[in-house]
């Protein structure tokens, strides 16, 4: 029986990996639950699940669940959060969105919890600190993203092979084929309507701008070692081969799979075993009958080359990039600056922004704070 704590538990992502172990009770329990602001949903969980201790974002809501449910220990802000993460547990399964998912993270680690990672924003904005503190501590980084579990599943038996350079595939999301002169014109509910993949909204209008694959180059230059010249993104709008890897005598290896994260979310928590699911199977006569590849347009989709650009640089140059573009992601969904204002502001923040090298935690944060109100400045916005 192996306990998880799940960070996250009413998001996509959390609600998923309940799934998953909903219909693998002999195999797993929930230690602890975190969310933020969804409290009906987490009381369904708490009532199903049994956790020992869950957290939430307000003391407001902490007292009124402690108040209703007896013996169960609630904590509530980031601090609770970082509580959670270092409980006694087998795995913490991180599906928090944004950088309040870094701080727990490395509480996870220094607690020696083994990591199942949804939380992109974690090795964007703390890669350097946080591999090296699981390798310090000898925590498993399991990686849940679809991307990134595929990269993991080539690499298994290839250790010590040289890694030629990594296939990192995109859907290309619902403006692929777009032309680039109506971007401007582009809705938050056109998207939101995401081709393949049901997700939360901000990674939905990130897998829009292709700033969620720009992410996705960083995590994979973190989880796997390599230079991020060595990742190479490809459009494969079917979503059926989730990303292979190159080796150095040329054999690419490849995984696929439909696209259901709880595919990738069961492998994390019963790594290395595979274990029967009735998740669906591919048809390759339907599903897989033609497979395509292009290459992205990076005129188009300016936040992917951002991305590279900000990890060339290092330091908190990618934190910087992510603080802008969680706050310009916020503003976008609630009407308040068009779509292209996401690539061009994060572009500006970037150019401005002096980077701090090898980082803590607490400089990272701290550079979190100010260029999100550097970027309400900029777009001449209140906070």
């Amino acid at each position: 029986m192996r306990e998880a704590a799940i960070l996250g538990s009413t998001g996509s992502i959390g609600t998923q990996a309940l799934d998953v172990i909903r219909k693998n009770r002999d195999r797993f329990s929930v230690r602890a639950l975190a969310c933020g602001h969804n409290i009906g949903r987490l009381r369904e969980q708490i009532r199903e699940f049994s956790p020992d201790a869950v957290c939430v974002a307000d003391d407001a809501d902490a007292a009124a669940l402690a108040e209703e449910f007896s013996g169960l220990t609630v904590l509530s802000g980031s601090g609770g959060l970082e509580e959670i993460a270092a409980c006694r547990c087998d795995i913490v399964i991180n599906a928090l969105v944004g950088i309040a998912g870094l701080a727990p993270t490395y509480s996870a680690i220094n607690a020696g919890n083994d990591i199942a990672l949804a939380n992109k924003e974690t090795l964007v904005t703390g890669g350097e600190i946080i591999t090296a503190g699981a390798e310090r501590r000898g925590v498993r980084i399991i990686p849940v993203d679809s991307e990134h579990s595929a990269i993991f599943q080539c690499l298994q038996g290839n250790e010590g092979n040289s890694i030629r350079r990594i296939l990192l595939t995109a859907s290309g999301g619902p403006f692929r084929e777009t032309p680039a002169e109506q971007f401007s014109g582009i809705t938050p509910e056109m998207a939101l309507a995401h081709p393949n993949w049901s997700m939360g909204k901000k990674i939905t209008i990130d897998s829009a701008t292709m700033m969620n694959k720009g992410f996705e180059v960083i995590e994979a230059k973190w989880l796997f070692g390599v230079p991020v010249e060595a990742v190479e993104v490809l459009i494969h709008p079917q979503s059926i081969v989730h990303s292979a890897v190159e080796f150095e005598d040329g054999a690419v290896m490849a995984q696929l799979g439909m696209p259901d994260m709880r595919i990738p979310i069961q492998y994390a928590l019963t790594y290395p075993e595979r274990i029967p699911s009735d998740f669906p199977r591919i048809d390759f006569f339907r599903d897989a009958e033609k497979l395509t590849f292009e290459r992205p347009d990076a005129e188009k989709f300016r936040c992917l080359g951002l991305a590279y650009e900000a990890q060339r640089e290092g330091g908190t140059a990618p934190a910087a990039m992510n603080a802008a573009n969680e706050v310009l992601v916020k503003l976008f969904l609630e009407g308040k600056i068009i779509f292209t204002d996401i690539p061009e502001t994060i572009e500006r923040v970037l150019s401005m922004h002096r980077s701090v090298r090898n980082p803590g935690i607490e400089e990272i944060l701290r550079v979190d704070r100010e260029v999100r109100a550097q970027t309400l400045s900029l777009l001449g916005i209140g906070e």
